[in-house]
């Protein structure tokens, strides 16, 4: 098995760091501080920090241009220079639920999931944003949703519920009910990412690290870091071959991971898949 570390590639800018992505179209790799609300953005060794919403949840590309972002229980447009352009109101009324990780599919619909803010057992749900800008359930009785990656065929999604303590597996045409377990995680899986090659990247909350499945679900591969709330990671730089990975600071004492909350990278190997954008 390949060990890798990461290198903070920031210093701890945000409190919950979380959703990275990467797009040709912008200066550099953007991620959220999810909970201050804001998108923030490494370029030119700078980190740029925009305030979109009251919670900015997971965020991705729209293929005319902007972006597609979950708020805290609203789906929002926002236009090239992050301003807001269109809010689609708010999907449930429940104050204690907000949205928490998502992604798009081939087909240019955005997943995003949901938690509890008390993380009580069942209180989630798993929604798809079409491009006509319709919004559907399409898995209840989860905890707490999160990381979501498609293969490089396009029909295979993987996807996490944190506290199963393992990675699923659905058939896009079938739908996420349809899902079975790819792997168990010997921790807290959080966002994931996949590779040109079929590999697939879980970032560990609370585990300090990132690791790659094979598609056969064979642990290949662990990224170690120097602070335990790894959140997330996704392929970025022009040649894709860059892993970035967000973490957090959340619930950490203070001083006790100086670098909690920073920005990190790796060269893992292998390259990334582009980032699926949203067709509304």
């Amino acid at each position: 098995m390949r060990e890798l570390r990461a290198e903070p590639v920031t210093g701890p800018v945000a409190h919950h760091g979380e959703g990275p992505v990467w797009h040709p179209s912008w200066a550099g790799v953007r991620w959220v501080d999810m909970l201050a609300g804001d998108i923030l953005e490494l370029a030119g060794g700078e980190v740029r920090r925009t305030h979109v919403a009251e919670v900015a949840a997971a965020f991705r590309p729209r293929r005319g241009g902007g972006m597609v972002l979950a708020g805290e229980r609203t789906l929002l447009l926002l236009d090239d220079e992050l301003r807001r352009e269109r809010d689609l109101g708010p999907v449930w009324s429940d104050p204690g639920i907000r949205f928490n990780e998502g992604g798009c599919t081939p087909d240019g619909a955005f997943w995003c999931g949901t938690m509890a803010y008390d993380e009580r057992p069942g209180a989630g749900t798993l929604y798809r944003l079409d491009p006509d800008l319709t919004v559907e359930p399409v898995l209840t009785g989860v905890t707490v949703s999160n990381g979501l990656g498609v293969d490089p065929t396009g029909t295979r999604v993987y996807y996490n519920d944190t506290p199963t303590g393992r990675v699923d597996v659905f058939d896009l045409a079938a739908g996420p009910a349809s899902r079975d377990p790819f792997v168990e995680v010997a921790g807290h899986p959080d966002g994931l990412t996949v590779d040109a090659g079929g590999g697939v990247w879980v970032a560990l909350w609370g585990g300090s690290a990132v690791h790659r499945y094979t598609p056969e679900g064979r642990l290949d591969a662990r990224v170690r870091l120097p602070v335990s709330r790894v959140t997330a990671c996704t392929f970025g730089g022009p040649d894709l071959d860059t892993l970035y990975v967000t973490t957090s600071a959340e619930g950490v004492e203070p001083g006790a991971e100086p670098l909690a909350g920073a920005l990190f990278a790796v060269d893992p190997g292998v390259r990334g898949l582009p980032v699926l954008e949203f067709a509304g």
